[in-house]
């Protein structure tokens, strides 16, 4: 829901996602986000630009299909509060827990400064004076065979570690001839379960006393280390203190700004005011009592032996599942670029799998038109080189003809001379 603006001139019938607004609260589930939005617009004092501030660490809005009630309260002395179904979920100040902070920093780092090429900070080294000791073996195992090992008196050689199960029997409509000879599938020997181990024993490996590994030279301290560069600090030029944020302006209207792939999505009993004890009553009043009945007429309609959970479904109806709630995700990830095409670095990290699953459909389908174009010009540039062959195939065998001809010509006049 966002809280217009005031605007002598506004229509209701101008009314789009571009329509400036001073608040914007509510859920906003889209993929794989999940939050409670509580955005405000502040003008800055100095410049006259007007920047969102988003709140930090959201909560989650609900999933269910009860009717849920989501309630924002700002108070004179910068603090808020966000209540869900009349239970507070987060707090905390204007000037501390939005992003971008409201007041901008009173000191700020000289952007003309720049670290000086002899500043060394690496603060450890490798001492450049250590030397290789010369018994330092690299070449030694990790481990080598434990000598003084000896088979457990439990141990059972003779016994393998797993063996045809005896209770398994042919199928019925098992078939020798299609199936091949019918082998009992194995199982572990029940006789090497209370004892040391089965089968043939060899002797365990155990760490090599004289294992060194590869030498490096020691970390010490660097004796050239300056500490971490720090650019020198100026005075922001662009500061300025907002000591009343909570001083929004005046409201116009209010508006619902929704993108949904499913109905039945009801908005009823707004209440925007100043007095929270009124909140709290319009609650109670028009949202108790029904939010109880749903959940009686919801219990009511819930099987009592309904025990269908994920985990009992198939791997067919699993793979459909996630393959369906991918597709939604992917859907709602396109809407959200092509809303806010500016934003695509933030909408990918919301919802990566989502934006990786796009990137190999347009792959898929870029690979294909490629393939496509590159066949047809094949099969163009084939088809002219082929003719020429031809044309030049048919010019050879006629070349063939005419000397034939005039070879059986002078024959017949040779004879004739005869």
């Amino acid at each position: 829901m966002k809280l217009l603006t005031y605007d002598a001139e506004f229509t209701p019938q101008q009314f789009s996602d571009k329509t400036p607004y001073t608040i914007m609260f509510g859920p906003d589930r889209c993929g794989a986000t999940n939050k409670v939005h509580f955005i405000f617009r502040h003008k800055n004092p100095k410049t006259g630009e007007i920047e969102e501030k988003h709140m930090n660490g959201t909560p989650q809005a609900k999933t269910d299909k009860l009717s849920n009630v989501y309630t924002l309260v700002v108070r004179p002395d910068n603090t808020f509060e966000v209540l869900v179904n009349d239970e507070s979920v987060k707090k905390g100040s204007l000037l501390e827990d939005f992003t971008p902070a409201v007041n901008p920093p009173k000191m700020i780092d000289d952007p003309e400064d720049s670290k000086p090429e002899d500043w060394v900070d690496l603060a450890k080294i490798s001492d450049p004076e250590a030397v290789k000791p010369n018994d330092w073996d690299e070449s030694a195992p990790r481990e080598i065979l434990d000598e003084d090992a000896t088979m457990p008196e439990d141990w059972l050689e003779n016994e393998p570690k797993s063996i045809p199960d005896p209770e398994a029997v042919k199928p019925d409509d098992w078939d020798n001839e299609e199936d091949g000879d019918f082998t009992a599938p194995t199982i572990d020997n029940p006789k090497c379960a209370d004892v040391s181990g089965c089968g043939p024993w060899t002797k365990p490996m155990k760490p090599n006393p004289d294992y060194k590994g590869k030498w490096k030279a020691p970390i010490i301290d660097n004796p050239a280390y300056k500490g971490v560069w720090k650019a020198r600090q100026i005075e922001n030029p662009a500061w300025f203190e907002d000591k009343q944020p909570s001083n929004m302006g005046q409201i116009g209207a209010i508006g619902f700004e929704l993108w949904t792939m499913q109905n039945g999505i009801l908005f009823d009993n707004v209440y925007i005011g100043d007095s929270e004890k009124d909140a709290k009553a319009l609650r109670k009043e028009v949202w108790v009592a029904k939010y109880k009945i749903e959940k009686e007429k919801e219990k009511a309609a819930k099987p009592v032996d309904d025990k269908h959970d994920e985990a009992e479904l198939t791997m067919f109806q699993k793979f459909k599942s996630q393959a369906i709630k991918l597709r939604e995700r992917v859907v709602a990830f396109l809407f959200a670029v092509m809303e806010n095409p500016a934003d695509v670095i933030e909408t990918t990290k919301e919802d990566p799998i989502a934006a990786g699953a796009t990137a190999l459909v347009a792959a898929y389908f870029v690979f294909t038109i490629v393939t496509v174009l590159s066949s047809l010009v094949s099969l163009v540039t084939g088809s002219g080189s082929k003719k020429a062959v031809a044309l030049a195939l048919g010019k050879a065998s006629t070349d063939v003809d005419k000397k034939a001809e005039k070879e059986e010509e002078k024959e017949a006049a040779e004879e004739k001379d005869e």
